[in-house]
């Protein structure tokens, strides 16, 4: 029986002057695990341990803790909204406010999950559920007790899958994802060298000679990407079916990649069986090799694994007005520098004009290499007045490259830093697992 005055059908909280009451039916499976374990109090010191004071007579529990955070996270676990933290006050506490209650930083949407990496990466704090049951996002939900069990596997599953630093298991998977995806790249840039085509077309039949070379299975090359495209399969299928929103899965876009680096094998593998002793099979030809090196976009998945990947990723991902700035900026130096350098070059003197400045399309290809400052030599300015476009033309482009990329770096930065914390953070749980 729960300590506390007989025959009372509620409870009051009391949580830094505001009140809140509470049926007893209720108490035992609310979400927020400081407040369930009132439930299983016997005696004033247990419940001592759970609240700082307690009054008997009015049966009311006072916790000296911040009412407005409270009030926040009342309501999200009630179902009536999201989390995100309160008004005028400081991440780090709302954050240790929902240490003290029982949530963790994951029940926090995505931007306030930023701006607390954001803040906790700049102070170097560290928090850690003291808790030994801290709940997950679909526990802390009405009714979210009785289906947490049933779901614990595939939240342990997803996150083993997603995230490579999450538990040893994870690490292992992610070791083995890596091996293969640098076995598929080893095997496909070794199938491009000429020796490598010279003994297989020794080894195949002089019908064989005709067809394409990437049947798969024929060859111990074949073998290999059957098994990597088979480890890319299982995986990219069993990632699907722990996610918990399948259409966003969809949406993202590592996982279109590896449907792209998937999918090309299958199709492949339809036409060589479809056109067989078809003539058309060497039209065919033609669209398979287009298929398999289609596998390049495997190196991408190395992006799940290594953080350099990731922050390029998401800095491209934040930054994209400042790139489509660099674009623009480009595109109206190009406008302006072709069209002077042809007039320069060609257009004034047609007995002495250069060839190479004919249109102004051919002389973009000179303006995109010198503002680049990449200079492959095959056409350069003769004239003087040229010339001297040309020295103005790579100043102008390294002045304009520079402006939009200082708030790329900068983006670049703090992203690096954001994922390498996030990092740090299930390293943290996989210590204690693998301590444990």
């Amino acid at each position: 029986m729960t300590f506390g005055r007989s025959g009372a059908a509620s409870v009051v909280l009391n949580v830094g002057g505001a009140r809140y009451s509470l049926s007893r039916e209720l108490l035992k499976d609310f979400p927020l695990r400081r407040v369930s374990r009132l439930h299983g109090c016997r005696s004033e010191r247990d419940v001592l341990e759970v609240c700082d004071d307690y009054d008997r007579e009015r049966n009311e529990y006072f916790f000296d803790r911040h009412s407005e955070a409270f009030g926040f996270i009342l309501l999200y676990v009630r179902g009536h909204g999201k989390l995100r933290f309160a008004p005028r006050m400081c991440e780090l506490s709302f954050y240790n406010e929902m240490i003290y209650w029982g949530l963790e930083g994951a029940h926090l949407e995505y931007c306030c999950q930023r701006r607390l990496d954001d803040r906790m990466s700049d102070t170097y704090t560290f928090y850690s559920a003291d808790e030994p049951g801290v709940l997950g996002r679909d526990e802390a939900r009405p009714g979210g007790a009785e289906a947490a069990p049933s779901r614990r596997w595939l939240e342990r599953m997803r996150r083993t899958f997603e995230e490579p630093t999450s538990s040893l298991a994870a690490q292992i998977l992610a070791s083995v994802s890596v091996v293969f995806v640098i076995v598929s790249m080893v095997v496909l840039c070794a199938s491009t060298l000429p020796d490598w085509r010279a003994a297989a077309a020794d080894n195949r039949s002089l019908d064989d000679r005709s067809r394409y070379s990437a049947v798969p299975g024929r060859e111990p090359s074949g073998i290999i990407e059957a098994i990597c495209i088979g480890w890319f399969t299982a995986e990219c299928v069993v990632r699907f079916i722990v996610s918990k929103n399948k259409c966003e899965f969809v949406k993202r876009p590592l996982n279109i990649i590896d449907l792209l680096a998937i999918t090309p094998y299958y199709i492949s593998v339809l036409m060589t069986v479809f056109t067989g002793e078809n003539s058309q099979l060497q039209r065919a030809g033609v669209t398979l090799r287009v298929l398999r090196m289609m596998r390049i976009f495997w190196v991408i998945k190395l992006a799940r694994h290594f953080i350099g990947l990731q922050t390029l990723g998401l800095t491209l991902k934040r930054c994209y007005r400042e790139m489509v700035m660099l674009l623009v900026f480009i595109c109206v130096a190009m406008a302006i520098f072709s069209a002077l350098s042809q007039l320069l070059e060609h257009g004034l003197d047609l007995e002495t004009s250069n060839k190479d400045f004919a249109s102004i399309p051919a002389a973009c290809w000179w303006v995109i290499i010198s503002m680049t400052t990449v200079g492959y030599g095959d056409m350069y300015p003769i004239t003087v007045p040229g010339r001297i476009l040309g020295g103005v033309c790579v100043v102008s482009g390294i002045v304009l490259l520079a402006l939009p990329i200082t708030f790329i770096y900068h983006s670049f930065v703090q992203c690096y830093h954001e994922l390498k914390f996030r990092s740090a953070r299930y390293s943290r749980s996989l210590s204690a697992e693998f301590l444990n």
